[in-house]
């Protein structure tokens, strides 16, 4: 048998990545500065494992994580930003990527990357109203956010190809 792709091993790869993943989460809650980063670090998880597992396995890791963080960080900004984006991305690149039509993928991305900032506009507004006080006019922030989510594309893809050429797949 086989001890790369055994049930075992895909149950062990889920359990340190979602220990990696709530680790990088819960020092996103505790540290003033590098909280994108560390969520960033988080959300190249998820690809990592529907590389080296599948992506069956990759869902319950998020999953996990995601719950694991709820459940030990609490409600927090940093979760929430895991939970909606930076956890969810890995596998919608996935698939978005699947059609291999650059045009689609680039609109799709920015689609879902959009309908989260949304979400995320109405949740801070809802329950952390103090926190969204702009002195910058909402446009530039979405302009920025724009450019920022596509360096963010780039380099979780740079990732992935780093990976995909260690695994030789």
């Amino acid at each position: 048998m086989d001890s790369k792709n055994t049930k075992a091993s895909y149950i062990s790869k889920g359990g340190l990545f979602t220990a990696f993943g709530v680790i990088c989460i819960y020092l996103s809650t505790l540290l003033p500065v590098n909280k994108l980063y560390l969520l960033a670090i988080a959300s190249c998880i998820i690809p990592l494992s529907v590389i080296t597992t599948n992506v069956k396995n990759a869902l319950i890791t998020y999953a996990a994580t995601s719950a694991l963080s709820l459940l030990i960080c609490g409600f927090k900004i940093p979760v929430i930003l895991y939970i909606m984006f930076f956890g969810s991305y890995g596998t919608i690149k996935y698939y978005v990527e699947k059609t291999r039509k650059m045009y689609l993928e680039f609109l799709l991305k920015l689609v879902f990357f959009n309908a989260v900032m949304f979400c995320m506009f109405i949740i801070y507004k809802i329950f952390f109203p103090n926190i969204l006080k702009l002195n910058v006019s909402i446009y530039f922030i979405i302009i920025g956010a724009q450019f920022i989510f596509l360096i963010y594309d780039y380099v979780l893809t740079l990732f992935i190809d780093v990976i995909n050429k260690k695994f030789n797949l």
